[in-house]
């Protein structure tokens, strides 16, 4: 897959796309401003885990630790968890909360955009699976 395409897909996970997808859903179907309200929070909460972590542990980006160059602009200093990998599992399990049917689909999509930190350089596979096990943790009061 192209390097365009790994950008687009890594956007989502952003903290313009996140939000735009929870906004932009309101113009679906049966997606309440309710359900947005209660994604957007989980979103916040499982940020402000993330930039908590982040800054506790410190650790270096690959293109520190490695010496590689990232396929896009890093971010800022630290790699450990991935924002966007928790940003957009807390968006897709949010809205998978409330729809199951398409639970499989999002979920896969968070997967891609954390895979996609990796792919572009700017996260190790571990950073993803934190920020997306930060996010499923901030949700456990929303999914049970």
């Amino acid at each position: 897959m192209s390097r365009r395409f790994w950008m687009s897909i890594t956007h989502l996970g952003g903290a313009r796309g996140s939000i735009a997808c929870c906004l932009l859903a309101l113009a679906i179907p049966g997606v309440t401003p309710l359900l947005v309200w209660h994604t957007l929070l989980l979103l916040g909460a499982s940020h402000l885990v993330v930039q908590v972590v982040k800054r506790t542990v410190g650790r270096p980006r690959p293109t520190v630790r490695l010496s590689i160059d990232a396929l896009i602009q890093v971010p800022d200093r630290f790699s450990f968890p991935s924002g966007h990998a928790c940003a957009a599992m807390a968006v897709a399990v949010g809205f998978a909360s409330a729809f199951p049917t398409l639970a499989l689909p999002l979920l896969a999509l968070a997967w891609t955009v954390g895979f996609s930190r990796v792919v572009l350089g700017v996260h190790y596979p571990g950073d993803v699976l934190v920020g997306q096990v930060i996010a499923l943790a901030c949700a456990w009061p929303l999914i049970a």
